[in-house]
């Protein structure tokens, strides 16, 4: 019977006057694959071959959704149990939809119809198969099929989620709609992408043939064939049995490019049981603080929240795919860890068997394997520059055609015949220096193409440019500049772009630049916008929020019980001392450590099945009562002697005092502070896996998640908070003799309580509190950022100034994060960035 997903293909088909055999060929799957799905008779086809098929239908991206989402829709416990052929079409979730226990990748005898069907690991990189095994059984009579596969369960913990296999592959989802998105953002295919062309590297800074290949003791190597170009990276990376290649390239070559070339097509082509290739910016790993496989473990669960449920044994799901082999990490940047760190960088590198795909500039790869030794048993190409063809291929496709007589001629003309011509002049020297490297022509292209008044003539002229180091910096200073050009065109679905000064937006960019280089990481985090200012600066500024807020409270809160006059006092001292705690406590856990604090990666759920465990409940009932009981008793004690001192008791009597209040308030905020951290703690569950995120994805699920914890905390804290200080009242005067209090005061700490309490640890301990802080107040206030920081950034990136890299932003190359660095340090009179580990900055 057909289903809504055959009559779309059919009929998609029939609109690109296609038949069937003529699709299966440009897919490259089987005719029977093609009528089945059309007819009905294939049940659950894969998402890879979906994406065959929409491709070889040259679909537009309105159309390629509409058919994937009838596959979604198709997909249901209602399907037709499938044929033997159709094993390699099964299809696992899409967007995040678990499929049933029982689906089974194909057996190992079982040939698939295309080049999606039962791929095979990349590297050859052993998998525990424990969601994939499966059991033959007995042949049912007549149906023709010599063996069918039975599933065999997953024996160790729940996967909340589904199998590892339906785990891995939403994944696999997730990262190719990035990844997509990320080629998109960045023109890669407008008109097409640049030539992107390797060749083998240095000896040297190869691994030894025998080891690449994995051959055994005595047998004579040959060296592989592994010169290619960007359309082939797959197809060179599996000639590698070790499954391990190093690609080196000089800035702007096209490293990135070509690692997000082979994400796409290794996605593409991958089957179920196959690897999922992950892009790590390397750049910010400390091998000396954090192991590889835990470091990754860490990255993966921050871009993919819902990696953190639990997996298979009890650990991590993020833990369990980096365990079991089902992730191929692709470690772009090795250049850009800290020098200091590249050494045992690479020897961590070489402690592990990982198959992996490493890039680095040659002179830092080259400096690390001088210091230690090449990457274990992994080949390594180089990336070779582009040449005055692919120029004159490229250019004038990107620009106008300039009119008149000659309907070719464009403004480029001059230029490629400056370098086609003469070579050896000044002008042509320098060009043929620069435009080598797609970074530098497609900077070219912003200025002088997609930007009308612009002539690349210009570049011509050897005055303005008297080498080429002079001519990088004018297209990386014109870059800037042309993108925040006013421009009238509108967003899609939107109003018209927002605009920027394009000179403000330079000085933001250089913060941010330069912010990025003295915590010598090249990932923006929007959580860690404040940690660029000084460690002491941060704290005040954490403090004197929290004081403020806290001080407000207590003054509009306290007026229901108490006069006003008495309630501002109250209000005062009360900020003071919350600001002074906090303060305390914010400096000792996060700013002397040069931490940050990190954004949740669970939310609430108020009614259901949450994911608390009884485990980590009682932790944090543990922490909570600790943190009330120091927190209180400082509180108190501080307060009682404060009270003493104003009403000019003795020195003892301030002192007892203040011992007695440090008792109360020690006993009634640690009985509120640990069960209301339990309380958090059973309503906590892990994001979904799907749940794939963007710097501003991640912002707004943390902004919900904070709020939904100020909704329970608040009540929470303060009903407990009441009900501990009546209890205390019964029980601790018999202790400590007499206590001044009655019911109005215990109504009046319960509501101050939860209110101040909920909103100072929002603002001083969670990720968002900290973004509201620094990125909403401070850095606006100080005039470093925008008011409309989000806006800003997001802005930035649409205009191409920086990519997305999962949870955070990064600039479009680190050539321009040092240029807008440098330029802000000149304009600042600051020469001198912090170093690594987060040393004091200046600012």
């Amino acid at each position: 019977m057909a289903s809504e997903f055959s009559t779309l293909l059919r009929r998609l088909r029939r609109e690109a006057g296609m038949t069937q055999e003529a699709l299966a060929e440009r897919a490259g799957v089987g005719v029977r694959t093609v009528r089945g799905l059309e007819t009905g008779e294939r049940a659950d086809p894969r998402v890879t071959t979906v994406r065959l098929l929409a491709d070889a239908l040259g679909l537009a991206p309105e159309e390629r959704e509409e058919l994937l989402a009838a596959v979604v829709r198709r997909t249901g416990p209602g399907d037709e149990p499938d044929t033997p052929d159709d094993a390699a079409e099964r299809v696992a979730p899409v967007a995040g939809r678990p499929g049933p226990a029982d689906r089974v990748a194909p057996s190992a005898g079982h040939q698939g119809e295309g080049p999606a069907d039962g791929a095979e690991p990349v590297g050859g990189y052993p998998h525990d198969g424990s969601a994939e095994r499966v059991a033959p059984v007995a042949a049912h009579p007549g149906d023709g099929s010599a063996a069918r596969a039975a599933p065999v369960t997953e024996p160790r913990g729940p996967v909340s989620h589904g199998t590892l296999a339906d785990v891995a592959e939403q994944l696999a989802q997730a990262v190719a709609a990035r990844w997509q998105r990320e080629e998109e953002q960045r023109q890669v295919h407008d008109p097409y992408p640049l030539p992107v062309r390797w060749r083998p590297a240095l000896e040297e800074l190869t691994d030894h043939w025998a080891n690449i290949r994995r051959l055994p003791a005595g047998a004579v190597p040959g060296p592989l064939d592994l010169s290619g170009r960007l359309d082939a990276i797959v197809e060179v990376y599996r000639r590698v049995p070790s499954g391990r290649l190093v690609v080196l390239g000089r800035p702007g070559s096209g490293k990135t490019v070509l690692a997000v070339r082979f994400v796409l097509e290794q996605v593409k082509s991958r089957g179920r049981t196959g690897t999922v290739p992950v892009i790590f910016s390397i750049g910010s790993w400390d091998p000396t603080a954090i192991t590889l496989r835990d470091w990754l473990i860490a990255q993966l669960t921050r871009d993919h929240p819902g990696l953190a449920a639990p997996g298979p044994g009890g650990s991590s799901l993020a833990a369990a795919l980096v365990e079991t082999g089902r992730v191929l990490p692709v470690l772009d940047g090795f250049d850009e860890i800290a020098g200091g760190l590249r050494r045992p960088a690479l020897e961590a590198l070489n402690s592990t068997v990982l198959p992996l795909l490493l890039t680095s500039r040659p002179s830092e790869y080259a400096a690390a394997v001088a210091e230690t030794d090449v990457l274990t048993s992994a080949a390594a190409v180089q990336l070779t520059d582009l040449t005055p063809g692919d120029l004159a291929d490229y250019l004038p496709r990107t620009t106008r055609k300039a009119g008149g007589g000659d309907p070719a001629a464009t403004a480029w003309d001059p230029v490629l015949r400056e370098l086609r011509d003469r070579p050896d002049s000044r002008a042509g020297a320098n060009l043929a220096a620069v435009l080598t490297t797609p970074l530098m022509v497609m900077l070219a292209r912003a200025v002088y193409s997609d930007t009308s008044g612009h002539d690349p003539a210009a570049l011509l002229d050897t005055r303005r440019f008297g080498s080429a180091e002079e001519l990088e910096e004018h297209l990386l200073d014109k870059f800037t500049t042309t993108v925040y050009r006013p421009r009238p065109e509108h967003r899609p679905g939107g109003g018209p772009r927002r605009s920027f000064d394009p000179e403000r937006a330079r000085q933001w960019l250089g913060h941010l630049a330069h912010h990025l280089t003295r915590l010598d990481t090249p990932n923006l985090e929007w959580w860690r916008l404040g940690s660029g200012t000084r460690r002491s600066t941060r704290t005040l500024v954490t403090a004197v929020a929290v004081a403020l807020t806290v001080g407000l409270v207590d003054a509009v809160v306290g007026t229901l019980f108490d006069p006003v006059g008495f309630q501002l006092a109250d209000g005062l001292v009360a900020g003071l001392l919350a600001g002074l705690m906090f303060g305390i406590t914010y400096w000792f856990l996060i700013a002397s450590r040069g931490a940050a604090v990190a954004p949740s990666g669970v939310r609430l759920k108020m009614f259901g099945r949450a994911g608390g465990t009884g485990r980590r409940t009682a932790h944090r009932l543990a922490v909570g009562l600790l943190c009330g009981v120091v927190f209180g008793s400082g509180y108190g004690f501080v307060r009682g002697v404060l009270n003493g001192v104003v009403r000019h008791c003795g020195l003892l009597v301030t002192l007892r005092v203040g011992l007695d209040d440090g008792v109360v308030y020690g006993l009634v905020f640690a009985l509120a502070t640990g069960p209301t951290f339990g309380v958090l703690s059973l309503l906590e569950t892990p994001l979904d896996v799907r749940s794939a995120v963007n710097p501003v994805g991640l912002l707004r699920t943390n902004c919900r998640t904070v709020v939904a914890q100020l909704l329970i905390w608040a009540p929470t804290f303060g009903l407990l908070v009441a009900l501990g200080a009546w209890g205390a009242m019964r029980i601790l005067p018999a202790l400590l003799g007499p206590l001044v209090w009655n019911t109005t005061a215990t109504l009046k700490l319960g509501l101050i309580s939860g209110l101040g309490g909920a909103l100072a640890y929002a603002l001083a301990l969670t990720g968002w509190g900290q973004w509201l802080v620094f990125g909403r107040f401070w850095l606006p206030l100080t005039g470093r950022l925008p008011w409309s920081v989000v806006t800003f950034l997001e802005d930035a990136y649409e205009r191409g100034v920086l990519r997305q890299a999962g949870a955070v932003y990064q600039f479009r190359h680190a050539r321009l994060q040092d240029h807008l660095a440098r330029a802000h340090r000149t304009s600042r009179g600051s020469q001198r960035p912090a170093g690594p580990g987060g040393a004091e900055p200046t600012e």
